[in-house]
Formats: C-alpha cells, structure tokens, sequence
C-alpha cells in the first residue's frame, strides 16, 4: 500500500475537532476515522496486474538528441483506474520527471510518453514501469512494478559532420564530378584534352596528339575502390581529459567524418578500435550510408581502457585486414615516453606496406599554458608544456621522416584535418 500527500493532512485537520472536543477519544475517533477511510480507499482502487503495458522505442538517438519512450496502457480489467505511472530508466538517460495522474476506463487504452536526452553512448536499458493505482478518495494506491524490456541505443554525437559538405565539394573536384579534373600525374587515367599554357608537359600524350594533328594531355584522377582502415587507440591514451570530454571522443569524431568522406569517395572504409584487444571492429563497406551506420553503431559502446595499447596485436590485425596497399590511419597519440616500445616498433613496417597517417589530437591547455608566467608556480608549468611540445614536435619529425603523414590538431579540429590530410594524399596520387 502507498499513501498519498492526502492522508498526513486529513491528519493534521485533526486539530480542528481536538480542539473544539479535547480530549483522547477525539483523538483515537479522528484517527480510526481517517484509517478506515484509506483502507476503503485502498479496497476500492484498481488492481495494478489489470494493466496491459506496451512500449514503444526508436532503436537508437545521438548523443545528445532527444528521444521518448512511449507506453501504451490497456485496462483488461472491469473497473476504472486511477493510475500515475513511472518509467525507469538510468540516470544518464535524462528521463523527463513528469508523472502525471490520468484516469483510465476499463476496456481502454492510454498513451505516456517519457522524454529522454541521453548524455552517454552506448546501450541504454530501461528500468521497470512502476504504476500506482489510486482509489477514488486517493488516499491509498495499490503499487507494483513490472518490466517492461527495451535497449536504446545511444550513438556518438557526430558534431564534425558540420565540415562533411566542404570536403564533398574538393572530393568532386579531384574525382572529376565537377567541372574541374585532376592534372597531372595521377593513379587512374580519366581523358584526354588539349593541351593549355601551363599544364606539365610530362602528361602530353604524343601519339594522341599526332593523330589529332594538336597537342594533347593525359588528364588523371584518384583511383577509386581503395582501401582505408582507420585504428583507434582506446587505450590510456584515450582517457585523457580536454576540457569537458576525452581524447576517444575527438576520436572517434575523426573516425566518423573520415569514413564518411572516403565512402563518398568510393573507397571501402574499415574500422578498428583497439587497445590490448579489438573493442570494436567494421569492415569496409563503399556505400556511405553503411559507413556510416557501422562505425556509429561500433563505436557507441567503445570506452577508453586504462591500460596501454598492445601494438604487435595492432599491426597483426591491419595485416590480417589489409592483403594489398592501403591507407592506415592510426588516431592514437604521439607520445615521447612510450614510442620506442610501443607505435616506434611497428610503424617504419607499417609504413613500407601501406600509405600511414598518424592523427595526434593536441591539449589546448598546453598553449595556454606556455603563455603563462604570472607566477612562479605558472612559470614552472609553462617550461614544462614549452618542454612537452618540442619533445613532440621533434617526435612527428622523425615520424614524418618515414613517410608517414603526422597530423596535429586540436579536439575540434582533428577530423577535419584527418580529412584534408587524406584529400591532399588523393591529389598528389599517394593512394
């Protein structure tokens, strides 16, 4: 049985009666009086079991967006309800407070609907339906829980997408889509053209041109159809903290708007997330709709793991995915510390096999930090991060002086630089 706000008031009115007849009887009569009348109540109140409960969920939201669970109530009994409902769900959900009291006529149906705004990816699974049946005094309520299952699936934010229709454009251009073609020398023959002041003479198809009895170039375009694997470390690394989120969430930002883009492009777009073993895995798909809704759904259960990454597995699995040249982008971090045992042992070979680049997302804080000498305290913090950035700067040299492609940005910058990155290599006929 639960009681409601009604009967400690009734209580209270006791008072009035007390008052004008002091004496204990009115005391026992006012009390008896009030607990007679919420038992009563209490009889007369529908039975929760009566109610038929179904719910109705979409099957997965942003993070961040909004999204409401609906619950469809029947009385399969024969007497009218007075019901509050509860619908549970854990607190990351955002669950909309509201419970209001509705009545519900035997042989009918009502709808609640619970609004939610989730602030964690991953599965959400709702908690019991509570409902509370009220007789028609509502003093008392009969009360019970049943489960009702259902998964929501929060999918990552995708807030880079904002920079997807800029890249679309240059990826068009370079593919030949628009009216602009790649010249030079390129991976895919696309036509031929006649030859303009200033095009590079090593493209001049001589024969052509002799049939055609006029200087003639060979234009060229990106090949299409190849193959990118983007690795995300969800190691130590990826737990650090920037501001209010981590460096996963930069990540996998760069993760969704790069397999986007290279679907777009016609390349088949693979995901690995990893650290000392795969958390998360999506193989290569050209549609981009598949691309991604894969790496969306993969990456909304992926969590950072405080232990540090397993680079042998690492390497192992791009070989294991990747029998021929292909682009490999490792978004992880480029740590002076730890790289001649860990991302130092395997890339110079993973970098005579495929096209590599390495996608280190930078703290702002740093910068900030550098700047600061209002202190004595600040000056030693800013010697420290001047000293941090100069060992990582000289880091991505050595890198870059493998052949791999070192890009460095900021949280709210990394995928579209991820991204340009992958661009220019397409231009200059790198992949």
């Amino acid at each position: 049985m639960a009681i409601s706000g009604r009967v400690p008031l009734l209580l209270l009115l006791g008072i009035i009666p007390v008052a004008l007849l002091p004496a204990p009887g009115t005391i026992l009569a006012w009390t008896g009086l009030i607990a007679l009348l919420t038992w009563a109540d209490y009889l007369l109140s529908a039975r929760p079991q009566g109610i038929a409960l179904r719910r109705e969920l979409p099957s997965s939201v942003r993070l961040s967006e909004d999204a409401t669970s609906h619950l469809t109530l029947t009385n399969t009994g024969n007497r009218g309800a007075r019901i509050q409902v509860r619908d549970a769900w854990p607190p990351s959900a955002n669950a909309a407070a509201d419970r209001p009291l509705a009545s519900l006529p035997a042989g009918e149906s009502m709808r609640q609907s619970t609004g939610l705004r989730p602030t964690r990816r991953g599965d959400l699974e709702a908690g019991d339906v509570t409902l509370r049946s009220f007789g028609p005094l509502r003093l008392a309520a009969r009360q019970a829980s049943f489960p009702v299952p259902a998964v929501l699936k929060v999918l990552p934010e995708f807030r880079s997408r904002v920079h997807l229709p800029y890249r679309l454009a240059r990826l068009r251009d370079l593919d030949g889509q628009a009216a602009v073609h790649v010249r030079g020398q390129g991976t895919e023959f696309d036509s031929l053209r006649e030859y303009a002041l200033g095009d590079d003479v090593r493209s001049i198809d001589w024969r052509a041109s002799a049939r055609a009895q006029k200087t003639m170039i060979r234009t060229w375009r990106p090949e299409r159809d190849r193959r990118i694997l983007i690795v995300l470390d969800t190691s130590r690394w990826a737990a650090g903290r920037m501001g209010d989120a981590t460096r996963l969430d930069a990540g996998i930002e760069a993760c969704l708007l790069m397999g986007a883009l290279g679907a777009a492009s016609g390349d088949r777009a693979s995901l690995l997330a990893v650290d000392r073993e795969v958390r998360a895995r999506f193989l290569g798909s050209t549609l981009r709709s598949e691309v991604i809704a894969g790496f969306a759904d993969a990456l909304s259960r992926v969590e950072p793991v405080l232990i540090e990454a397993d680079w042998t597995l690492v390497a192992a699995q791009v070989e294991a995915l990747n029998t021929q040249r292909a682009l490999v982008i490792l978004v992880t971090g480029l740590d002076p510390a730890l790289y001649a045992e860990g991302l130092g042992a395997v890339l110079p070979a993973l970098a005579k096999r495929h096209q590599v680049i390495v996608a280190h997302v930078t703290d702002p804080e740093l910068e900030l930090m550098r700047d600061d000498d209002s202190s004595l305290g600040a000056a030693y913090d800013a010697a420290a991060a001047s000293r941090l950035t100069l060992a990582e700067a000289n880091l991505a040299e050595r890198v870059s002086r493998l052949g791999v492609k070192v890009v460095q940005a900021g949280p709210d910058r990394l995928a579209p630089a991820v991204c340009d990155a992958y661009l220019a290599l397409k231009a200059a006929g790198r992949l």
